[in-house]
């Protein structure tokens, strides 16, 4: 049998809305436990203009870029003013250790509109390498700080920043359930559904304007979907028996789910508005966890059909399913990289849970956590980093860890238990 995911236990949602009362405990608390390799030391000056007061854009794009795990803040950077000059002094900081040098400046003027500088210097060759303007409303400067802190690490490491896209995470708080998006460092977390009831499974679709989930507000699982800009969700899956396991196709113009309306737990293949249901496949064993690549050709999934969970992988429009897992007797919950390279799933390993990687080439298997109570794998959308839930002290807590093991980092809140995260997509 599948081993069914804690937060089953907590199915079902009243819909609610929150005040800002409630911000503050959904909001992740992010910390680096473990650092990557081969990081490239950065300077990131404190940007003239800024104040107590205002936001302090440098501090946003220092702490993304160490976040990452790729690059070494210089000491000292942070607490100095950089002059933004024709000529800054890029022999100081290279003879600090600095590779590259970011400086910048911040105003904000009477009708709250914003203006932010920078560029960024090669240390040791002397040139430019970016550099522009924005000029935001107040209210969007965390916002700019995160797209120049992605066009940063996009030109010195050749991927694509993640700084700019959001998370959804689940927050249970004594009988109080909050399913809640925030900034995928953590900050502006707000909850997008509170319940007396469990919500669980929440699943970006591919502009990431909506959400799919699972409640049981009619006495049953049913797939709900909810665009996060209204108030209003649609139930999409609605069938006889049980409706689970939303996964938004790359056209977002349809969801694979797992129904029991025929017996059993069964793939199907809906229209987003829920409509055209059709079967994907044929087994009397369970069959769940559905999620597509992103060049929607492929659904990988969990089943027992050969006795014990595994993963197996289909053709998206149906067809004969293979496996791909062989390494142990348990092996569930897929996850896979927008390239298509990399598997991610969680195995039992020694009656432990935890979060293995699948290069699928060459088919090597890499544990790359050491926590034993792991779900729900969701890769960041340029591949690099894998979002999970684990437990730590005994309390729901969530972990993210580079594909390599090497940079580890654990998110938790205030208070209450966090569960079912889901990292958004790329929006720009």
């Amino acid at each position: 049998m599948v081993r069914p995911c804690k937060g089953l236990r907590w199915i079902g949602v009243f819909l609610a809305w929150a005040g800002a009362a409630g911000y503050a405990q959904a909001q992740l608390e992010i910390r680096i436990v473990g650092g990557g390799g081969n990081q490239i030391p950065i300077a990131v000056g404190a940007f003239a203009g800024e104040t107590s007061e205002a936001l302090q854009v440098s501090r946003v794009i220092a702490n993304d870029l160490t976040r990452s795990g790729r690059f070494r803040l210089v000491e000292g950077s942070l607490a100095t003013v950089v002059p933004d000059t024709d000529s800054p002094s890029l022999g100081e900081w290279r003879a600090r250790g600095a590779d590259a040098l970011v400086l910048g400046t911040t105003s904000v003027d009477a009708s709250g509109r914003a203006e932010v500088r920078y560029r960024m210097f090669d240390a040791t060759r002397g040139e430019q390498l970016l550099g522009t303007a924005y000029r935001p409303g107040a209210p969007q400067l965390r916002a700019t700080a995160h797209r120049i802190a992605d066009a940063i690490y996009e030109k010195l490491t050749g991927d694509r920043g993640v700084f700019s896209t959001r998370i959804a995470y689940i927050v249970k708080n004594g009988p109080r359930f909050e399913l809640t998006v925030a900034d995928a460092d953590g900050a502006n977390a707000a909850p997008v559904l509170i319940s007396n009831e469990p919500i669980l499974s929440p699943v970006w679709s591919p502009d990431g304007r909506s959400l799919a989930y699972v409640s049981l507000q009619n006495k049953k699982p049913v797939v709900y979907v909810q665009r996060l800009a209204e108030r209003r969700q649609i139930a999409v899956a609605n069938f006889r028996g049980s409706n689970s396991a939303p996964a938004w196709a790359p056209d977002g113009q349809h969801l694979a789910v797992v129904l029991t309306r025929d017996g059993g737990s069964q793939l199907f293949m809906i229209n987003a508005d829920g409509s055209g249901a059709r079967r994907l496949a044929s087994s009397s064993a369970i069959d769940t966890e559905p999620i597509f690549s992103a060049d929607g050709q492929w659904l990988y999934f969990t089943s027992d059909r050969g006795g014990a969970p595994q993963i197996y992988r289909m053709p998206a429009a149906g067809g004969e399913p293979h496996r791909l897992t062989f390494e142990g007797s348990y092996n569930v919950s897929p996850a896979i990289s927008a390239d298509g390279r990399i598997l991610a799933y969680i195995a039992r390993v020694g009656g432990q849970f935890r979060l293995a990687v699948m290069d699928l080439e060459s088919r090597q298997v890499q544990m790359v956590t050491d926590t034993s109570q792991d779900e729900s794998p969701s890769f960041a959308p340029n591949g690099k980093v894998i979002l999970y839930a684990t437990q730590s002290a005994g309390r729901g807590t969530l972990a993210a860890v580079s594909i390599d093991g090497r940079l580890k980092q654990t998110l938790s809140v205030a208070a209450g238990e966090v569960r079912g995260p889901a990292w958004g997509p790329f929006t720009q």
